[in-house]
């Protein structure tokens, strides 16, 4: 950049009133506002050795929170600690405190373990609550059901869990299968819901031959409310020694089959039923209201 001719010839001059102005607590733009002067490089070197007046400093946000992690590290405070009480990051933490002197350990490594392991045990008892809240909720929301909303239900479930038929396989009868106690429920108040007699009912128990076959035959006689003679014969699972069952204990129950007698006309009406909600979910619904 070139400049005036002279505009810079008494720098000895210039340099005194730059360095009393500085003095003064003037900043390095009102320097040059002042005396005109437009380069940087001139300006440097009339300020060579001032320094900057304290005002001009741009604080450090950091530093009280560097002076104060300094002050928890000598007093034997871990990092986690100081980062949970600070909320500044580990990473500076550690530049701040490295100097210091580790904190000795006040804990042996077992000692340690037991206070993680009991933290760790709330941590999951804290989730389990909230899993909890949040099923309550849902299942409050939902509330009682209006005959098309169980209709409508049914017909998914047994699209989902039951028998169907096929083009290399006529099947136009309805058996639904399943180990959900609550599913069993659903799928039977849905049977009375469209008039079905109990009478025209069958149940099977399906179980692995070594869990306790005849507790889960009354286990599912109970739920069902039905006399034992409309079930038919359990069937059994054999056993396989080379697999690892993970089905076992007391919960497991096996599976119960519900097959109603002559369904042809029910199987036709379910299947058509399921084609109808297809065609209707992909027309436009809105929003779900709360």
């Amino acid at each position: 950049m070139t400049h005036a001719p002279g505009k810079y010839s008494d720098f000895e001059g210039l340099r005194e009133k730059a360095v009393t102005l500085r003095r003064a607590g003037l900043s390095r733009r009102q320097i040059r506002d002042r005396l005109h002067v437009d380069n940087n490089d001139i300006l440097n070197r009339l300020l060579e050795g001032e320094p900057p007046p304290a005002w001009t400093k741009r604080p450090n946000a950091k530093d009280d929170l560097r002076e104060r992690a300094r002050e928890l590290r000598l007093q034997g405070w871990t990092y986690d600690r100081i980062q949970m009480e600070l909320g500044c990051s580990k990473s500076s933490i550690s530049l701040w405190v490295r100097d210091l002197p580790k904190p000795e350990r006040k804990r042996t490594p077992e000692e340690a373990s037991a206070i993680a392991k009991r933290g760790w045990e709330v941590t999951l008892r804290l989730r389990d609550e909230e899993r909890q809240r949040t099923k309550e909720a849902a299942e409050q929301r939902v509330g009682a059901l209006s005959p098309r909303e169980l209709f409508l239900v049914g017909v998914g479930l047994y699209w989902a869990e039951g028998s169907k038929d096929k083009p290399y396989d006529r099947r136009e009868n309805v058996c639904f299968v399943n180990s959900d106690p609550g599913m069993i429920q659903v799928f039977l108040a849905w049977l009375d819901l469209l008039g079905v007699e109990r009478e025209r009912v069958r149940y099977t128990v399906m179980i692995h031959e070594t869990a306790d076959v005849p507790g889960a035959e009354q286990y599912w006689a109970d739920l069902v409310d039905a006399e034992r003679s409309a079930f038919n014969k359990t069937t059994l699972k054999k056993h396989n020694p080379k697999t690892v069952r993970k089905n076992t204990g007391e919960a497991y129950r096996g599976c119960l089959a519900i097959k109603v007698r002559r369904s042809a006309d029910l199987y036709r009406r379910i299947e058509g039923s399921w084609y109808g909600i297809v065609w209707g979910a992909t027309q436009p619904i809105g929003e779900m209201s709360d």
